[in-house]
């Protein structure tokens, strides 16, 4: 009974909250992603910060198409697909198209954690050959003062002569550049196909993007040309070169139409025999019967028909009989 107790309740420990979510931290050195809060609290779907988040923490050169989202993720391409559009139209992703320096396009995919960022420069392509380093000289060996006296009066010398001798330099001739190196002269307009030509101005009404210059029809002429004498007809090759054009052209449409016209198709086979059919009989016209008048088939009128002619024969050789 001597220790005083109080019946009051405990007082809480500052700082805790009393509602709310408790972070319980642990210290990362290894295997961790630094993500921005932006992204992280970003309002809307939770498969778009989901898709994100994985993509920050993959390696660079990682592929990221939906084919290899989806097998990573159990939702299907509609939603994957919608989170990427979301993030594009956010900034955090930025699809493009480059040209590589063997002239192929292939398409890069970046991804920023900051919205605006600079891309850095892709650790694939070869980087700059190191500069060659210049040899160090050699430490000439020490001499006498009278010993480079004699060195320099007889390198003077050897100047002096060569100074006075007729230099023979020969002057070089200007070589005529290979056929390789000179640029290839535009073909003209009016050398090429007119029937060729026609196809190709006539694209134009099938698609307005396939405007094309004379320059650019001058050289795809040859190509379409190549296809009519193939026997394929020009509403056939209109057909071929814009059928299933893209949404956005990233090239001129000459660019397109060269490497749709880059093989020439197989020649249409010859038509084949028709069958040989019997000649058919010269039908005789018409003529009426003087016996009988009846119609039958005779070459000319005045005649009779067969029974008439046979009863005439008939008569004689009964009263004969």
């Amino acid at each position: 009974m001597a220790d005083s107790q109080s019946n009051a309740r405990l007082r809480a420990d500052a700082g805790t909250p009393t509602s709310g979510v408790i972070h319980v931290r642990t210290r990362l050195t290894a295997d961790f992603t630094v993500i921005s809060n932006a992204l992280a609290q970003r309002r809307g779907s939770a498969v778009t910060v989901g898709v994100a988040v994985y993509i920050l923490s993959l390696p660079t050169g990682t592929p990221v198409s939906i084919e290899a989202l989806c097998a990573h993720f159990t939702e299907g391409e509609t939603l994957i697909s919608r989170a990427l559009r979301e993030l594009e139209s956010a900034g955090y992703l930025d699809r493009r198209c480059e040209r590589l320096s063997s002239g192929q396009i292939r398409t890069r995919t970046y991804f920023y954690d900051v919205p605006g960022g600079t891309p850095q420069p892709d650790p694939d392509d070869s980087p700059e050959p190191p500069r060659p380093t210049r040899p160090r000289k050699s430490p000439q060996p020490w001499k006498s003062p009278a010993a480079e006296r004699a060195t320099s009066s007889s390198s003077s010398t050897a100047v002096t002569e060569a100074a006075s001798a007729p230099a023979s330099i020969p002057v070089p001739t200007p070589a005529s550049a290979p056929a390789a190196d000179r640029p290839e002269e535009p073909a003209a307009l009016s050398d090429a196909d007119p029937q060729a030509v026609s196809v190709l101005a006539s694209l134009r009404r099938v698609d307005p993007r396939l405007l094309l210059s004379e320059r650019e029809a001058a050289r795809l002429a040859p190509a379409v040309g190549q296809w009519l004498a193939a026997g394929v007809a020009p509403s056939r090759i209109t057909a071929h070169l814009t059928a299933r054009l893209p949404d956005h052209l990233l090239a001129r449409p000459a660019a397109i139409l060269a490497f749709r016209l880059r093989e020439t198709p197989l020649p249409a086979p010859p038509p084949a025999p028709l069958p040989s059919f019997p000649e058919r009989p010269v039908l005789l016209p018409f003529q009426t019967c003087d016996g009988c008048e009846r119609a039958f088939r005779a070459p000319e009128p005045g005649q009779r028909c067969r029974d008439c002619r046979g009863r005439l024969v008939q008569g004689p050789l009964r009263a004969a009989g």
